[in-house]
């Protein structure tokens, strides 16, 4: 996927490099820089078969990751930092998540407020996203609002105003949101339940958003020790997708993220996983209708070679009303009322989660003697072709849509180049999903659907929901 731009063909001693195409544009673009300010083009990254990914970095260690698209006059800026809530603490858990919605605060140069509105008035959208291994801020913009876009970015890179005032605002933001989408939700709740007891080591055991008491102690120095480390243009990869000049682009990323320092970033001490040799089971009272169960196996890492294979045999497990376990558990039984599976695309080996939510008055227990001989048969016997074929089409379709917008291809190659160190790497995916036998989804089966390696958590109804139609709507949704 990545090509080398100066190379020697093998067993010519005496072959020229081959030129750099972009040594001029960079030499011009780095006349009068300071260092810090000075780029270097890293790499020319095949995107398909029809785009590139230029991957250039700043002195100053940022990354930017440009790709030409000019079908429409648009532009997608994407800023992906190499944090997340893995990379916190114990007793500092939610910080990352909490560093997202202070970025849209005061910064010295400009107003609490100013930084939407601002990109608003000329036609940007934003947003931002943390995970467990990943923080992204997000703006769809016009392509005569680039220069705007990226000063401001760079300015809350930098210079983010973080006294007590500010910070104490939005860690009563975040608690509420903790209320919301976890204490006072149950499928919020139960994923955070079935997280914390599958991790005993990793820090993928605690939630994203954070424990509450956490976030309540958080203070202005633990804010700003944290920017200090984190938010620097060594640890980010600026993704820039549409309608760009390449050379404008460029010299207005060295104008704005120019002068900025580049931080010592700590040597991450995240703990293995020791391995899990007997299955852990949890039971939690929650205001729901029915019975519920969430169960964790365990998955690889999304390098992992195993990873690809277990997404097929996921899709051919839970993936619409024709997947084995919709069939026989939603349509044949009629004893659940909403089936879903996903495996996790992390760094590091996580979960394969899976949720039933049972119809009427079955228990999880009917749920869970239900589901086990659908898993035991692709343990026992291979899958057919005409499922995997099916299979395989379904996926490939999905991730060919995502990429129809500039949006959608900012997001894939900030992703994998934060996660897996390669822009590109979706279309390794995609071609690892090809090349799946039906053989090798029989050895993923067998090696990660083991009952001794899960974790179960059953959620039953404390009897105050009166929300009779929750069964038809999470059939609907389904």
């Amino acid at each position: 996927m990545q090509e080398t731009l100066a190379y020697s063909l093998p067993g010519a001693a005496d072959a020229l490099p081959r030129p750099d195409p972009l040594a001029a544009l960079v030499a011009d673009l780095n006349r009068d820089r300071p260092p810090l300010a000075r780029l270097r083009h890293d790499a020319t990254i095949a995107f398909g078969p029809a785009m590139r990914v230029e991957r250039f970095v700043l002195g100053n260690g940022l990354k930017v990751l440009v790709l030409v698209d000019p079908s429409a006059p648009v532009i997608c800026l994407q800023t992906w930092f190499g944090v997340g809530s893995r990379h916190e603490r114990i007793g500092k858990t939610g910080i990352a998540h909490l560093f997202e919605h202070l970025m849209f605060g005061e910064t010295e140069s400009v107003a609490h407020g100013a930084f939407d509105r601002m990109l608003e008035e000329a036609g940007a959208e934003t947003n931002a996203a943390t995970f467990l291994d990943w923080t992204y801020y997000h703006t769809n913009l016009p392509k005569d609002a680039l220069e705007l876009t990226l000063r401001l970015e760079a300015e809350r890179m930098a210079r983010l105003v973080l006294r007590d005032p500010q910070v104490s605002s939005e860690k009563e933001v975040v608690a509420n949101e903790r209320r919301q989408r976890v204490d006072d939700d149950v499928d919020g709740a139960v994923s955070e339940l079935l997280y914390k007891e599958a991790f005993r080591k990793h820090a993928y055991g605690w939630p994203t958003i954070g424990w509450m008491e956490d976030i309540k102690g958080f203070t202005t120095e633990d804010c700003v020790e944290f920017y200090r480390t984190y938010y620097a243009p060594n640890n980010a990869a600026l993704v820039l997708v549409g309608d760009v000049a390449l050379d404008h682009a460029l010299r207005a990323v060295q104008d704005s993220y120019g002068a900025q320092e580049s931080s010592r970033i700590p040597v991450e001490d995240v703990c293995p996983e020791p391995p899990q040799t007997e299955e852990r089971r949890a039971e939690v009272t929650k205001p729901t209708a029915t019975h519920k169960v969430a169960i964790g196996y365990r998955s690889p890492a999304l390098g992992d070679f195993d990873h690809a294979p277990l997404v097929l045999l996921n899709e051919i497990l839970f993936a619409g009303r024709s997947s084995r376990v919709h069939r026989a558990l939603v349509q044949e039984q009629e004893i659940a009322s909403e089936v879903r599976g996903w495996v996790g695309s992390f760094r590091d080996p996580a979960l394969y989660d899976i949720y039933l939510s049972a119809r009427g008055e079955h228990t999880g227990d009917e749920l869970l003697a239900a589901l086990d001989p659908l898993l035991d048969a692709v343990r026992r016997a291979p899958v057919s072709e005409a499922e995997l074929d099916r299979a395989k089409a379904r996926i490939e379709l999905s991730l060919l849509q995502g990429l129809e917008t500039v949006a959608g291809k900012a997001e894939q190659i900030g992703f994998y180049e934060t996660v897996l160190g390669d822009p590109a790497a979706l279309f390794e995916r995609l071609a690892a999903y090809r090349r799946a036998t039906v053989g090798d989804l029989l050895r993923v089966a067998r090696r990660y659907l083991v009952s001794s390696a899960r974790t179960v958590i059953h959620v039953i109804p404390d009897g105050s929901s009166a929300d009779e139609d929750e069964g038809e709507e999470s059939e609907e949704a389904s």
